[in-house]
C-alpha cells in the first residue's frame, strides 16, 4: 500500500540499523537541547551557593540523573526519530516534562518537598521514554527485540527506584537511591554495550555525524555554565581591577576547555566498538567537570581579594579541571589516529596532575586562574607546535 501524507507524518518510529548516515541536527533538536540549559543552570547554581563535598557530591548526583534522560532521548531521537509528527510529539511531551521537572531541580538533592516533587516527575519521564524504546521492538528483528526488552527492563528499574525515592522523607537516604539508580544505569548500559554480540551489531548502532554534532551542542550547553559562572561572580563583587582581571582569567579557563575538547575530540567520529562505549559514556564526566568548573568561578571571583584560594573553592575548580583534562584524554583515544592526537593523552594527563596540585596549594584566586589556564593551554600548544613542523593545521579533519 503506498504511504499518503498521513501515513507518513505519523510514521512508525525506525528500527535498528535504519541509519540516516548524512543526517544533520534538526531544529527540533536545537529546541530539545535549550531545556537542558535550564536545568543545568539550576543544579549550578545551587552548587555556586553550596561550596562543599556534599554540595558536589549532590550536583553530580542530580547531573547524572538529567544526563541520562539527555542521552536516551538523544540515542532515540537519533537512531529511531525523524521528521514526522510522532517524533515532533514525543520531544515536546519530554520537552513539558522537563520544564515541570525544572521547577524542583535546584533544592532536589535537600529539600524533602522538592525531592519528592523531583522524583515524581523524573519517574514520569522514564516512563515515557521507556515506551518510547518499547515501541521500537514491533518493528525490529527477533535478535533486536530482545536487545530492546532487556534495554526497557533497565530503565523500568531505574525508573522504580527513582520513584521508591517519593516516599522518602529523609535526603541523605534519597540521595542513596538516586546514586544507585544513576550508577545502575551507567553499569547496564555499558555491560549491554559490551557483550560480544556487539561487535555483530555494530554496524546497526554506530555513532553518525550527527551524533557528534549532537554530543558537541550539549558541550557547548554546559560551557556556557563557565560563562554564567564568571559573569555572576562579576556581578557580586566589587567593581575593581582585581576581581575583573580574576575574572577575565577564570573564562580563560573555559577558553582552554572548548580549545581542547573540539580540536582533540568535537566534530570527530568515534571508532565503533568498545570505543564506541567509552566515548559515549566519557561525556558524562565531561559536562560534570565543565558545569562545575562554572559553579566554582562565582566563589573564585568574590574571593578574589584574599591571600589564599578557600580550601572547597580551591578543590571544586582544581578538580573539575583535572576531570575534563582526564575526560577528554579518554575521548581522545577512542577516536582514529590522527596528527592532534598523538601528543594529548599525554599532556592531558600532566595537566590533570598540575590542576590537582594547584588545588592542594591554594594559591591565591587570580594566581589559581591563571595557572589552571595555563595547564589546559600547554596542551594545545604543543599540538600546535608539532603540527607546524610538519606544515599541518591541528584543525584539519585527518
Amino acid at each position: 500500500m503506498p504511504e499518503t501524507s498521513t501515513t507518513r507524518w505519523f510514521r512508525p518510529p525506525r528500527a535498528h540499523g535504519d541509519i540516516i548516515e548524512d543526517r544533520t541536527v534538526s531544529f527540533l533538536e536545537l529546541f530539545y537541547d535549550l531545556v537542558f540549559v535550564l536545568l543545568i543552570a539550576q543544579i549550578a547554581h545551587t552548587l555556586a551557593d553550596h561550596v562543599s563535598w556534599v554540595g558536589v557530591r549532590d550536583f553530580a548526583v542530580v547531573f547524572g540523573l538529567i544526563w541520562i534522560a539527555w542521552i536516551n532521548g538523544t540515542l532515540y531521537h537519533d537512531l529511531h526519530g525523524g521528521e514526522d509528527g510522532r517524533s515532533r510529539s514525543y520531544i515536546f511531551a519530554q520537552m513539558a516534562l522537563l520544564v515541570m521537572l525544572a521547577v524542583f531541580t535546584a533544592h532536589a538533592a535537600d529539600d524533602p518537598s522538592d525531592g519528592r516533587g523531583f522524583a515524581a516527575v523524573y519517574t514520569v519521564l522514564l516512563l515515557l521514554i521507556s515506551w518510547q524504546w518499547f515501541d521500537v521492538r514491533r518493528f525490529d528483528s527477533p535478535e533486536w527485540r530482545r536487545v530492546a526488552t532487556g534495554y526497557v527492563a533497565g530503565l523500568l528499574v531505574i525508573a522504580s527506584i527513582v520513584f521508591a525515592s517519593v516516599f522518602v522523607s529523609d535526603p541523605e537516604t534519597r540521595i542513596l537511591l538516586w546514586t544507585i539508580a544513576t550508577g545502575l544505569s551507567l553499569v547496564s548500559n555499558i555491560g549491554l554495550a559490551l557483550r560480544p554480540q556487539l561487535e555483530s551489531m555494530a554496524k546497526a548502532i554506530h555513532p553518525t555525524e550527527s551524533l557528534v554534532e549532537r554530543f558537541g551542542l550539549f558541550t557547548i550547553i554546559v560551557l556556557g555554565e563557565v560563562v554564567v559562572g564568571v559573569a555572576d561572580g562579576l556581578s557580586a563583587a566589587d567593581r575593581s581591577l582585581l576581581p575583573l582581571a580574576t575574572g577575565i582569567l577564570a573564562l580563560s579557563i573555559g577558553f582552554g576547555f572548548w580549545w581542547n575538547y573540539f580540536d582533540f575530540v568535537g566534530g570527530r567520529v568515534p571508532t565503533i566498538g568498545r570505543q564506541r562505549v567509552a566515548w559515549i559514556f566519557g561525556h558524562l564526566p565531561l559536562a560534570v567537570g565543565i558545569s562545575a568548573a562554572g559553579a566554582g568561578m562565582v566563589s573564585l571571583i568574590e574571593h578574589s581579594g584574599d591571600s589564599r584560594t578557600p580550601t572547597g573553592t580551591a578543590w571544586l575548580v582544581g578538580g573539575a579541571t583535572a576531570t575534563v583534562a582526564l575526560s577528554i584524554l579518554m575521548l581522545v583515544v577512542t577516536i582514529a589516529p590522527h596528527p592532534a592526537r598523538r601528543g594529548a593523552p599525554f599532556t592531558l594527563a600532566a595537566a590533570a596532575l598540575a590542576s590537582i596540585i594547584i588545588a592542594a596549594s591554594r594559591p591565591t584566586p587570580w594566581l589559581m586562574a591563571l595557572l589552571l589556564s595555563l595547564a589546559m593551554s600547554v596542551v594545545w600548544l604543543e599540538a600546535f607546535v608539532r603540527h607546524r613542523r610538519h606544515d599541518l593545521m591541528i584543525t584539519d579533519r585527518v
